[in-house]
């Protein structure tokens, strides 16, 4: 995040010491295995954190936090923005690093490796990753020397070498090539499609499937033991009838039982999940031990009879008598039920179609692979042929769908905005990159912007901005070469961002715009030349306690849309204020000074919290600013232009019913504060989309809205019963501060003391 202030602030040991503490509980405590080896990882992190800062080798809440590393440097960074003071580049040596060293006949050492991407055989290679493609970057740094070669190859020598020069101390530490892309071919240079896993994910996934133990042995019970205890008891129907074990010398009983022993003890030894049949008091044990006692014994016990006559008598009153119609049909239905292929099984034919396919991309017509199995799969797998694949693995595949955001969203392979926001990057990066007329060049920065859209952000204080991709050394020498910005070029990457806007606001409504999707927003705004102020979300527990410029001009903005209408009279915003707060903010204002009327715009909003360090506090006075900014909604309507299909009572609806889910988890909720707070934001969201519609359209709204929530278990109508009577109030032209009518609440998701009303026993009921 942008910490802010108009004094220059530093970063104490208490939130790190914080994190410290809960992983090592984690580490120390938790039942799961996995969990506790990721939380001894974490230990590692903030103790290195912590050493660091005491050491005075780490320089938290600046853009260069690692001493001895530039600003350009990928840090790793731990929860809140903290640096570790690794390099994300650096590291031991990366097989694909070695498999070079060792081809090169260099030593297995990036120094070296450093110098043999510089000499002819090394740059040859990298042309020919320019020209083909056939690479990945997953840091920006493994693109530096991509863009050294493309800048040699163009002739322009002096830019290289600035480049290396700046480059070259690190050699030693980071890499700076590329990884080599697997496969035969090149990534897709399509911008519109995208997918959200590759098929090498996919195959990974169904390959990670395991025969269920409990299913294999549920089989193995119905297939094998329940037939063979059928046998035993066929055999001992010719010596116990009408409730009495009779001779045991009917020909060939004996020669039989003998048979059916020996083929005991092989199927024991071959199928070996199912115990059942070894309990002694199981009836099919009984009618073995007894056969073996008569068989190999030379006869039964007085006890043992007793036993065999009550076990056999059971059996029959049971399921009938084996081979009897009802017996057999039941022995028939539990054949089919054994017979049905596992998950396993059919995880392994998916695995054998997806087998051919470039590992690297996704799939344009997955329903083509999850079709029913064939007849030459059947003779392969022994799966029945014409088996269904089940919905399970369907949706696995289908996870990698190749094709346009908007259809991934649809079909629910992309479920919420924070994955959609993991996609949007492909689509920014070749829009951007249209930028540059060499198509070799262009492919390498759409690489180098998905890489750096992978840096996580570094908890900044006093104003300072997060580093930039054009502030990259191997990006700024390109820079010359991007060809003239034409106006159909800003047309497009506006249009652009429209399209993400409304496929952000009709997929996800009353979901807070993530941060990483904010970024995107911001990158095409910037592209299209538009100055529009897009905001991040603030965390509260590490606010600084004021907003960069940019949270004031977005409050003008919103109110140059919604002076007057349904949502200012709801949170009682004077306007006035705000543009007074705004006033001038961003034009001359010094760097570092903020704007420190905005924030106490916001804190007075809040209650007047300051004071004393507080994440509840902190929290109101952010949540007011995204009141006031509606947190991008206002900026993507207007100037951006965002003006959904079905118009504006559609989003209104589904933001709603979205705060009714969410209140609904609340009933048995143990921590349900964030929830809470995600349903506050999501009402917030529906008013934004309800002011923007007419007023015959808000009372149909509204109408909808009280229909809704009686839909819900009635808790949920309870606790939203004092919301919705505000909305009312509020509709009709009052006002929800000072005299509005008991049993009207303003909903907020943060509030000073430590229950939230709405989590009141009353609405509970």
């Amino acid at each position: 995040m942008d910490g802010d202030d108009v004094e220059t602030r530093a970063v104490g040991p208490g939130y790190p010491g914080l994190q410290l503490a809960k992983a090592f509980s984690t580490a120390e405590t938790h039942e799961d295995e996995a969990t506790r080896t990721r939380a001894g990882a974490r230990v590692r992190q903030w103790e290195e954190i912590l050493s660091g800062m005491a050491a005075g080798t780490l320089s938290i809440g600046t853009r260069a936090p690692v001493s001895g590393l530039p600003a350009w440097v990928t840090p790793e960074v731990a929860r809140g923005g903290f640096a570790t003071g690794r390099a994300a580049a650096g590291g031991p040596l990366l097989p694909h690093e070695t498999a070079t060293a060792r081809r090169a006949g260099v030593p297995a050492e990036r120094r070296a490796l450093f110098y043999y991407h510089l000499s002819e055989a090394g740059l040859a290679e990298l042309y020919a990753l320019l020209d083909g493609g056939r690479y990945e970057l997953t840091v920006p740094e493994e693109g530096a020397l991509l863009a050294v070669a493309w800048l040699l190859r163009a002739g322009d020598r002096n830019a290289a070498l600035a480049v290396l020069e700046e480059i070259e101390p690190f050699a030693g530490r980071l890499r700076f090539a590329p990884r080599p892309r697997t496969g035969d071919v090149p990534p897709p240079r399509a911008a519109e499609t995208v997918h959200r896993a590759s098929v090498g994910d996919v195959g990974r996934t169904l390959g990670a499937r395991r025969p269920n133990r409990a299913v294999a042995t549920m089989n193995e019970a119905l297939a094998v033991w329940n037939p063979f205890a059928d046998e035993l008891l066929a055999h001992w129907t010719a010596t116990v009838r009408d409730g009495r074990v009779a001779s045991l010398e009917p020909g060939g009983w004996r020669e039989r039982g003998a048979a059916l022993l020996e083929r005991y003890r092989s199927l024991a030894e071959r199928h070996t999940l199912c115990t059942k049949h070894r309990r002694p008091r199981e009836n099919p044990a009984i009618l073995r031990t007894a056969l073996e006692e008569a068989v190999e014994g030379g006869g039964l016990r007085p006890r043992t009879r007793g036993l065999l006559q009550h076990a056999v008598d059971a059996m029959i009153a049971r399921r009938g008598v084996p081979g009897a119609p009802g017996h057999a049909a039941l022995r028939e239905r539990q054949a089919a039920i054994a017979a049905r292929p596992t998950l396993h099984a059919l995880a392994q034919v998916l695995l054998a179609r997806l087998s051919d396919l470039p590992q690297d991309g996704g799939i344009t017509a997955p329903e083509r692979l999850t079709g029913p199995v064939t007849g030459e799969e059947a003779l392969r797998t022994g799966v029945a042929e014409g088996t269904a694949i089940p919905r399970a693995l369907r949706e696995t595949v289908e996870s990698a769908l190749a094709a346009p955001l908007g259809t991934l969203v649809e079909r629910g392979v992309v479920p919420s905005a924070e994955a959609m926001a993991e996609l949007v990057p492909q689509l920014v990066a070749w829009t951007t990159a249209q930028a540059y007329r060499d198509e070799a060049l262009r492919t390498l920065m759409a690489a180098l912007y998905r890489a750096f859209r992978n840096r996580r952000s570094l908890l900044l204080l006093n104003l300072e901005r997060q580093f930039q991709l054009n502030e990259l050394p191997w990006v700024r020498a390109v820079h010359a070469s991007r060809r003239a910005v034409r106006d159909g070029d800003r047309d497009a990457q506006a249009s652009a961002l429209v399209r993400l806007g409304e496929l952000a606001l009709q997929g996800f409504p009353g979901t807070l715009l993530p941060n990483p999707l904010v970024k995107e927003f911001d990158a095409l705004a910037r592209a299209a030349r538009l100055d529009v102020p897009f905001v991040e979300e603030l965390a509260a527990d590490i606010f600084m306690g004021t907003f960069s410029p940019k949270f004031a001009r977005a409050a003008v903005t919103a109110a140059d849309l919604l002076e007057g209408t349904l949502y200012e009279r709801y949170y009682g915003i004077d306007y006035a204020a705000v543009r007074e707060a705004g006033d001038g903010t961003g034009r001359g204002v010094p760097a570092g000074r903020g704007s420190p009327d905005f924030a106490a715009l916001c804190v007075a909003r809040a209650g007047g919290t300051s004071g004393r360090y507080s994440v509840a506090a902190n929290g109101m006075v952010i949540e007011q600013a995204q009141i006031l900014t509606t947190h991008n909604l206002a900026a993507l309507v207007h100037p951006i232009g965002v003006d959904p299909a079905p118009g504006w009572p559609e989003p209104a609806r589904r933001a709603f019913t979205t705060v009714c889910r969410l209140v609904g988890r609340l009933q048995h909720d143990p921590r349900p504060l964030g929830t809470v707070k995600d349903a506050a934001y999501a009402w917030r969201q529906t008013l934004f989309f309800l002011a923007l519609c007419g007023l015959e359209d808000q009372i149909a709204v509204t109408a909808w809205i009280q229909d809704e929530a009686r839909r819900h278990p009635d808790h949920v109508a309870a606790r939203l019963a004092p919301v919705l009577a505000g909305l009312r109030h509020v509709l009709v032209g009052g006002s929800l501060d000072a005299g509005a009518p008991p049993g009207t609440r303003r909903f907020l998701g943060w509030c000073a003391g430590r229950r939230h009303w709405i989590l009141a026993p009353t609405y509970s009921r």
